[in-house]
């Protein structure tokens, strides 16, 4: 049963909603729809799957590019509706024929709408009905060959009390058909059966009856045990079925054994000697202001080739007729060449191939039926709305400021706590190292926590950090449980008033079910305040896997209704990639974070903002 039907601009006026359904949609369809969808150019599937307590929607949807007019249909899940598509359009073809723009009032779309679901309906029913046409007779068939079946078990019977030989040999055939395997018999090529030897014995009990589930999960119990059986009597030798023993710490001649592999260095207290210079490093670059140069280049040209071959085909005159006249409305093979161009160029400056092709399918329901205006390429209104996406895209949807976020939890008397997480080798500890002498900059008292108990030498670098920095650290060393790390160290910044509380911890693969296990926990437990994925600049089609892994695993194994996700992005080592700027489009893309810091060299001051017209500037070049 269709729940709901409504067509709204895409400025967000509701025009018209089917008061004969009025069904109470539970939780926020459209509005998600809206969110995650429509904005963030997610509109080139035209289906979207909504969860709600109770309820699980599917909802479909359509445009008029050149009225501005959305049409959505919600129905539930479990339905599959197969008229909702027709439905769609047929509504869109006669709302559009009385849409007047100065008019919100359409009261009288209902008896329409009414007709036309009738319609819809009726042409499903039949397209129902001709298809289970040939159902019968191929039901028949099947049953008869079950029945036939049936009486050749019987004779088989029959023939197992009579002790026939020939029958034998039909029966081995139906055991190996009926059950998957032969249960041991070999049939040999002269058509005698010979029955597997174990311990010296023939095995005359056969099950010739029925498929017998029982009797098949006894033999998979037994399976291993006959044949190992099977084995050890044909070549004489027993196997060993003892468990791979673990490794051991080797022990040096008389040196008493280890009971644990730990070498953390103690604490040392008194540091006269250490190098601090950190604090004379310099404004940090997060605080400068980047520069965007204005200088004009010419890539509608460079994006104007991909759409070339078409225009040598239509002659000089016919396109530049076009191009003053405008053409009637676009259609999607007038948008091909162009797309196609512009994926290319996307995959070039490294983002991901589904990405990349999800927004040109975005790109182009956007702009299918819109009128090309007088003296406009296809190929520089194909660019603009690219660009107006990516700048949607990119552009945060919430406040990132932390600084504002601290505050606001100093003032609740509690430390403001952030986790980066991330895969191994993307410079999680060197950059949690940038963020606290940002922090620092900012008169905020901060205070590490060594959570990588993992990794040899973490705990050492993230001290190292600290001294140089002059900033506490809260260490327990290695095999320690990280979670209860965290714990411990958001106590001890609270009785010691610190402002903020930098978690590291141990690099994973996103396939990693004990460590992203460990990491789920420690994010449960504690609740911070932002969790940090840290990614390089320098990742492609993977960047896709680890966001979507990672978010997948901490909902997954999260015992909390609502588990938290991944909250923003840091993105390291952008100075070494050039161009190559997609991976933060693919990461921003594929889990709706925004990108809060880009790491820009190997000092404490390489830490900077995203500059989005920068990015897009970049990828569109």
């Amino acid at each position: 049963m269709l729940e709901q039907l409504l067509i709204f601009t895409r400025g967000g006026l509701i025009l018209w909603t089917c008061k004969e359904l009025g069904n109470a949609l539970k939780g926020s369809p459209i509005d998600t729809l809206i969110r995650f969808c429509l904005l963030e150019e997610r509109s080139g599937s035209n289906s979207y799957n909504y969860d709600a307590p109770g309820a699980a929607y599917t909802l479909k949807w359509t445009f008029h590019n050149e009225l501005g007019l959305v049409f959505v249909a919600v129905y539930q899940r479990i339905l599959r509706l197969l008229y909702v598509d027709e439905l769609l359009s047929m509504v869109k073809r006669e709302f559009c024929e009385i849409y007047d723009p100065k008019r919100v009032d359409y009261n009288d779309f209902d008896e329409t709408f009414r007709q036309l679901r009738k319609e819809a309906e009726a042409r499903t029913e039949d397209l129902k009905k001709s298809k289970q046409v040939g159902r019968p007779a191929n039901d028949s068939k099947k049953q008869g060959h079950v029945k036939k079946g049936g009486a050749d078990g019987g004779n088989k019977k029959k023939s197992e009390a009579t002790g026939g030989s020939d029958d034998d040999d039909n029966r081995a055939g139906y055991n190996k058909l009926e059950n998957g395997h032969s249960n041991g018999h070999h049939v040999a090529s002269g058509g005698s059966r010979k029955l597997a030897v174990g311990n010296g014995k023939e095995n005359d009990s056969v099950n010739v009856g029925a498929f017998d589930v029982s009797k098949l999960q006894k033999l998979k119990n037994k399976g291993g045990k006959k044949n190992d059986t099977v084995v050890s009597d044909s070549k004489g030798s027993k196997l060993d079925t003892k468990k791979k023993a673990t490794k051991k710490n080797r022990v040096w001649d008389d040196s008493p054994s280890q009971s644990k592999l730990d070498f953390t260095d103690p604490v040392e207290t008194g540091n006269e000697n250490i190098d601090v210079v950190a604090a004379n490093q310099g404004e940090s670059m997060m605080d400068k202001e980047e520069v965007v140069s204005s200088d004009s280049e010419d890539e509608e040209d460079e994006v104007g080739k991909g759409s070339a071959p078409d225009s040598k085909k239509k002659g000089w005159f016919s396109s530049m007729f076009q191009s003053i006249a405008g053409k009637a409305n676009l259609e999607k093979s007038d948008l091909e060449p162009a797309l196609k161009a512009l994926k290319d160029r996307l995959m070039t400056k490294n983002v991901a191939e589904e990405i990349a092709e999800k927004l040109c399918e975005s790109v182009a329901a956007s702009l299918e039926g819109k009128k090309l205006a007088s003296f406009t390429r296809i190929s520089s209104t194909v660019q603009a709305a690219m660009e107006d996406a990516l700048v949607r895209i990119l552009t945060p949807k919430r406040s990132i400021d932390i600084l504002r976020d601290v505050h606001a939890a100093k003032e609740q008397r509690k430390p403001y706590v952030v986790v980066f997480v991330g895969v191994n080798g993307v410079g999680k500890s060197t950059n949690l190292a940038k963020v606290a002498y940002w922090l620092l900059q900012h008169n905020v008292s901060v205070m590490m926590a060594a959570c990588d108990t993992f990794r040899s030498g973490a705990v050492e670098q993230l001290r190292t950090h600290a001294r140089r920095l002059q900033i506490p650290i809260f260490e327990k060393g290695y095999e320690k449980d990280p979670a209860m790390v965290a714990k411990e160290a958001i106590q001890e910044a609270t009785r010691n008033g610190s402002d903020v509380v930098l978690v590291d911890t141990a690099g994973r693969m996103q396939d990693n079910e004990p460590l992203m296990r460990a990491l789920s926990k420690l994010v449960n437990l504690n609740n911070p305040d932002l969790v940090l994925f840290v990614g390089e600049a320098l990742v492609g089609n993977d960047a896709v896997d680890q966001l979507s892994k990672f978010n997948q695993k901490l909902a997954d194994l999260s015992t909390s209704p609502n588990p938290r996700l991944i909250d923003g992005i840091l993105l390291t080592k952008f100075d070494t990639i050039d161009d190559k700027v997609g991976a933060a489009l693919s990461m921003v893309y594929i889990s709706g974070a925004p990108v809060m810091f880009v790491g820009c060299g190997q000092s404490y001051t390489d830490l900077k903002k995203l500059n989005v017209k920068t990015i897009v500037k970049t990828l569109l070049k």
